[in-house]
């Protein structure tokens, strides 16, 4: 897998993740062969990198099954985006469409658990709140289940996070998106959108509104009390907050925006893991990224060792991967590549994972791209 610049893509080369429009639909999805066409079209709507499986034109390499459908993704950002807009329009929210398809992701995770969370998909900058729903409600419910959350529960939860940004309509695009560093001021305005969503959603004709609304209104909470809006701490964070500050954060790291770049799995990873110290439950997080793919299948790492590929991903050991060692600590080509299991060799130290950039400059040293170790035994 690498991350390539536009000007780097070729017809042929496919896709390892999903675009989505300014209207809510999909435009290209995960595992398509890219054309002239739908290259031109990416510039035209503004997409500067995509990740694809291979530099080759005819890898065949298909991207891992998620764990959420691509035809449920696609219908879940399509009817955000139509609810988020009559609510916009109309200042009412009607959560029966979103109702219906909290129910599918739930179904879909169910039975779909067993495949790791890949790459998260691309959108549009003005897409960005549609799709992050989406994604905050299937890592969301995905946590619910290995939590062994009860069905009830989890409709709960998938349908609030589906919700759970609705606070964000009322925000200034220009405060949204601002690509420096935000003014107390408009700070202020940002951390209005918990305590707005969860008036809007408790406002609703339900039995269960309040408790819906309890995503919207803690996921950025703390554990420490440093969050917001109310500073909770602990136990005092319900169990659906907790859940969803680790899905908000991990899909906002893993996510392009105006102001910053997407960070790998592995990098959001190291920073909600090693680096946010009080701010998520421990064992709830520690949970999710025993199933997160923090090195998909495909990625070129950097160890102690040299360079290797990795070939496969277990549960439960999703920091040490199976790789295929394919050049040496100075980046030459080893005579013969092999299979490295890093679960039991812990003396390899994993220094990082290459990006696109770095990664065309060591595919043009070797004369050959490691992906094509991904679809053979790697002893070639």
């Amino acid at each position: 897998m690498i991350d390539l610049p536009l000007d780097k893509l070729k017809p042929g080369q496919v896709t390892a993740q999903s675009i989505y429009n300014s209207s809510g639909g999909s435009f290209l999805t995960r595992g398509t062969k890219l054309t002239p066409q739908y290259i031109d079209k990416l510039q035209h709507l503004g997409i500067d990198n995509l990740h694809v499986m291979s530099t080759r034109a005819d890898e065949k390499m298909a991207p891992p099954e998620d764990i959420l459908s691509e035809k449920t993704r696609v219908l879940a950002v399509k009817r955000v985006y139509d609810v988020f807009q009559q609510v916009e329009k109309s200042g009412t929210l009607d959560p029966e469409p979103l109702a219906q398809v909290a129910d599918t992701m739930v179904n879909d995770i169910v039975e779909r658990h067993g495949n790791l969370v890949q790459l998260t998909d691309i959108r549009a900058h003005d897409m960005y709140t549609f799709a992050h729903c989406v994604n905050v409600a299937m890592l969301s419910t995905l946590i619910g289940v290995l939590a062994g959350l009860t069905p009830k529960q989890l409709g709960e939860l998938s349908l609030g996070a589906l919700m759970h940004d609705v606070g964000k309509i009322s925000i200034p695009l220009n405060i949204l998106n601002k690509p420096g560093r935000l003014t107390d001021e408009e700070f202020a305005v940002i951390k209005s959108h918990p305590k707005a969503g969860y008036d809007k959603i408790a406002s609703m004709r339900r039995l269960d509104a309040a408790k819906l609304g309890l995503v919207a209104l803690q996921h950025h909470e703390h554990m420490d009390g440093r969050g917001y809006p109310a500073g909770l701490k602990g136990e005092h964070i319900h169990l659906y907050g907790r859940i969803s500050a680790i899905a908000d954060v991990y899909d906002a790291l893993t996510s392009a925006r105006p102001y910053k770049k997407a960070f790998s799995p592995f990098k959001a990873y190291d920073i909600m893991a090693h680096k946010s110290e009080g701010h998520f439950d421990e064992a709830l997080l520690k949970l999710f990224f025993r199933n997160v793919a923090i090195f998909p299948v495909g990625s070129v790492m950097s160890l102690s060792s040299g360079y290797g590929i990795v070939k496969e991903v277990a549960f439960g050991q999703t920091d040490r991967p199976k790789v295929f060692m394919f050049a040496n600590r100075d980046g030459q080509p080893l005579q013969k590549p092999y299979l490295e299991d890093l679960s039991v060799r812990w003396d390899r130290t994993i220094h990082g994972v290459l990006d696109g950039e770095e990664l065309e400059g060591l595919i043009e040293r070797l004369g050959f791209d490691p992906a094509e170790l991904t679809t053979s035994d790697g002893a070639n």
